[in-house]
């Protein structure tokens, strides 16, 4: 028994459940089998209507399984850095493939989704937030690529990475560190404190960026490693990382002794290196930083986290956010904010003070009712702040 209408078919199997079929672009497509002609004839009406507003998608099209679709996405993005594309192959390798790979694009439903989140939180939390945001950005691509609907990826806040607090480094342990490495890696320790750089802005310092008459570094580059120990020169990332600092008076003399004794005097020579004069790798740095940490009993201690110090240390004197964000080179308050917890714990100080000040001048603060109905004011005239002073 077969029915027709002006858009697609439906017709009885030898089942019993009516099948709705359609043909497009040459190609005859199923909209489904149901139990009911009216069900069949409902369907067709809906993928009509997806005609008319642009909103079709080729049921076949989905059908393409994650890792296939993952794998090719990542090589039609040649401008990615090969940091990136090497974390994001890391991050499908060993994160997003193995348990989402097997599954069409069309098979991704949001419970899955959260279930795969939920179990890679438990064991790799920050790496669970990379992982979504680039599986969402994946699905995403999807959606605009007209193989799904829409993206499965509806996890609110599995994108957001809640950073542990990082530990910190007293002063005394600063010096320690200092100390403990060779005598040609004991500038990283300060610069990494006291002028708040990352390591790989460290790394590509030349002596071109350091201008010993206005005691100031400029941050022009940066030295990474790829997966392989390969070397990688590049600029900042964000115009807020290109940036001059103000270096403290006691990293000055330090510096100075380093770049006599340690740098080459050629404008562009790089301020670290081995004993043999190549370029310093971060494998060498680690070793004798991890030897240098266990001499100041730290090992909780990266060397990342001197920089938190030296920002910590920062906020603590009373930098604004925006020159934490210039210090730091970030280009968002919210990553220069995190620094300025110090100063909560220093307002409590301020408090303390504060209220020292009232204890000494013998002010107590009182319900004027209870007080025969006196109320002293600081102001004459003024009867809004009631208090006694005995």
């Amino acid at each position: 028994m077969t029915g027709r209408r002006h858009f697609g078919t439906v017709r009885k199997r030898p089942s019993g459940r009516w099948q709705a079929v359609y043909w497009y672009e040459g190609r005859l497509h199923s909209g489904g089998t149901f139990s009911s002609k009216a069900d069949a004839l409902a369907r067709l009406s809906t993928i009509e209507a997806d005609f008319r507003r642009g909103a079709w998608i080729d049921p076949a099209a989905g059908q393409i399984t994650m890792k296939q679709y993952a794998t090719e996405w990542l090589v039609r993005r040649p401008g990615l850095s090969v940091r990136t594309r090497e974390l994001y192959e890391d991050l499908l390798r060993l994160h997003v493939l193995p348990s989402l790979g097997p599954s069409t694009l069309a098979g991704l439903s949001p419970s899955k989704i959260r279930d795969w989140n939920s179990e890679l939180a438990v064991r790799h939390p920050s790496t669970a937030s990379k992982a979504y945001r680039l599986l969402s950005t994946v699905m995403r691509t999807a959606v605009d690529d007209g193989l799904i609907i829409k993206t499965p990826c509806k996890v609110s806040g599995a994108g957001t990475e809640h950073a542990v607090e990082r530990p910190m480094a007293t002063i005394a342990e600063v010096q320690v560190l200092t100390s403990a490495l060779p005598d040609c890696l004991q500038l990283v320790v300060q610069l990494a404190t006291w002028c708040q750089l990352r390591r790989g802005e460290i790394l590509g310092l030349r002596r071109r960026d350091i201008d010993l008459l206005h005691e100031t570094v400029r941050i022009e580059q940066s030295r990474t490693f790829t997966r392989d120990g390969s070397s990688l020169t590049k600029s900042p990332k964000t115009v807020a990382g290109r940036r001059t600092l103000s270096i403290p008076e006691n990293v000055l003399n330090a510096l100075t002794r380093h770049l006599n004794d340690f740098t080459k005097p050629d404008k562009d020579a790089l301020l670290f290196t081995t004993n043999s004069g190549s370029p310093l790798t971060a494998a060498s740095l680690q070793r004798a930083w991890s030897k240098a940490r266990l001499v100041a009993m730290r090992p909780d201690l990266h060397l990342h986290d001197l920089r938190h110090t030296g920002l910590t240390l920062a906020a603590a004197t009373g930098a604004t956010t925006a020159e934490l964000m210039h210090r730091a080179g970030h280009a968002s308050a919210s990553a220069a904010l995190r620094y300025q917890h110090a100063t909560r714990d220093r307002d409590h100080v301020l408090a303390d003070a504060l209220a020292q000040l009232v204890r000494s001048a013998g002010v107590t603060d009182f319900n004027p009712r209870t007080m025969n109905g006196d109320v002293v004011s600081p102001i004459p005239g003024d009867k809004s702040t009631t208090r006694m002073i005995r």
